[in-house]
């Protein structure tokens, strides 16, 4: 089968979830026997690849504001017309509008005979998604019964969603006992995050202990393409840096291509998931899990059901001073951490790319007849 996942923004090695898990699903679908295409707007970068076609009716700025497409496709007639140009020349026989603006579901400019499929990434009950869900997409795939649950309290019918986890390649191996054991007792915590406030990496350092924690803590902030103001993000890494600039432990790193995160993690005592809005799946935290790195995050969203034994999640309430505060009380424990570790690849054992790939492919699949 031919698949096409029209995602606008997507960019190899993009700093975003979205980008990350289209990619490793089209790998996961590829290894099944299958085309797997995204089409995205330009401009084109040096890192393409054949399967990914770029627009040439529509270039998007770096950065720019969140749903800002729909201002800059004020006539979408040039878009449709070569998307449309494009799912025929390709001969897809499913397109997959991987957002309702970003995606283009709320236009679905699909040929007569392709099938149509719209994911849900995060919470949205706007007029662009009543478009999206009015033009009758053959599949409506969200990424967790959390989001399935949001959505329908927001007054979306999401009563016949699929729920497709995020994918996610494995290509790095859990540290051996006596690694993980070094890395507890002396390696450092880690995370990865846009810059984006909602990250909650601001508040995480403002509470940062007065004593430390006594071993390296490091943060990758990366700039996305999209943000919810201008400025935003250059607002976030100006001021974490101002604040780690007081921390001697603490240490602002920059983006890093897709391959290194894993590694980067694995080699980590704990991953931290400071969000303090609800992580509709929680991308970095299972890149954590899937090497052993034992994750402390806010209850919220998604993070508990997907941590579960392996980590530890604290109350939003009690504030990012209880996010250090059982960090360290695991890290001291080693019985507990060895058990957290142990746990955590099997939280994420069927997020494969082509496990998941055979998921979407059950809920895309016609009706039998």
């Amino acid at each position: 089968m031919n698949i096409a996942f029209v995602l606008l923004t997507h960019s190899p090695d993009e700093p975003a979830g979205i980008e990350r898990v289209i990619d490793s699903l089209a790998d996961g679908l590829r290894e099944l026997g299958h085309r797997a295409l995204i089409v995205a707007a330009g401009p084109p970068t040096g890192a393409d690849d054949a399967d990914l076609l770029r627009l040439t009716s529509l270039t998007l700025p770096r950065p720019m504001v969140v749903d800002e497409i729909l201002h800059l496709l004020t006539d979408p007639t040039p878009v449709e017309r070569e998307v449309e140009e494009l799912l025929r020349r390709h001969r897809v026989d499913l397109v997959c509008w991987v957002d309702a603006v970003a995606g283009l579901g709320y236009l679905s400019p699909a040929p007569a005979g392709v099938r149509t499929a719209l994911m849900v990434h995060f919470l949205r009950a706007d007029d662009a998604m009543r478009q999206s869900l009015g033009h009758r997409p053959d599949a409506v795939l969200t990424v967790s019964d959390f989001l399935a649950g949001e959505s329908a309290r927001a007054g979306v019918d999401s009563g016949d969603w699929y729920v497709l986890p995020n994918a996610l390649p494995l290509r790095s191996a859990p540290p051996g006992r006596d690694e993980r054991e070094r890395l507890r007792s002396t390696g450092p915590v880690r995370t990865l995050a846009r810059a984006d406030p909602q990250k909650g990496i601001v508040p995480l350092l403002r509470a940062y202990p007065e004593a430390g924690i006594g071993r390296p803590v490091q943060i990758v902030l990366a700039h996305a393409r999209f943000e919810f103001w201008p400025g935003m993000q250059n607002q976030v890494v100006e001021e974490c840096r101002r604040l780690a600039a007081a921390l001697p432990e603490v240490e602002i790193l920059p983006a890093m291509p897709w391959h290194e995160v894993q590694p980067f993690l694995a080699g980590s005592a704990a991953a931290l998931i400071p969000s303090i809005e609800p992580e509709t799946f929680g991308n970095v935290a299972s890149e954590a899990l899937s090497v052993g790195t034992p994750v402390v995050g806010y209850g919220l969203g998604h993070l508990p059901a997907l941590i579960g034994e392996g980590g530890r999640t604290v109350d939003l309430e009690d504030g990012p001073e209880q996010l250090w505060e059982s960090l360290t009380r695991l890290l001291d424990d080693a019985s507990a951490y060895h058990a957290a570790s142990r746990c955590a690849p099997a939280q994420v054992a069927d997020l494969a790319p082509d496990a998941v790939a055979r998921t979407f492919l059950r809920a895309v699949a016609p009706p039998a007849r």
